[in-house]
């Protein structure tokens, strides 16, 4: 089974990424998503960001995914 995550991209240096969320942060790659910006939400799989979403939806799946691990 594979997971892809929404994470914030705080920062960019060319195609590659810091993303957040909670207190976890990585760099990942952008060159799957062309105007991803800081302040912009990403779903990252596998070190790459595969696409970007509002901050609604972004919020809500962090909260599934919050709910799902405290079970």
């Amino acid at each position: 089974m594979c997971l892809a995550v929404p994470m914030k991209l705080i920062a960019v240096d060319g195609d590659i990424g810091k993303v957040k969320t909670s207190d976890v942060e990585m760099d990942v790659s952008l060159a799957l998503v062309e105007h991803a910006k800081p302040g912009d939400y990403v779903v990252i799989h596998a070190g790459f960001a595969i696409q970007t979403l509002d901050e609604e939806e972004a919020k809500e799946t962090l909260a599934i995914l919050k709910r799902m691990e405290q079970q």
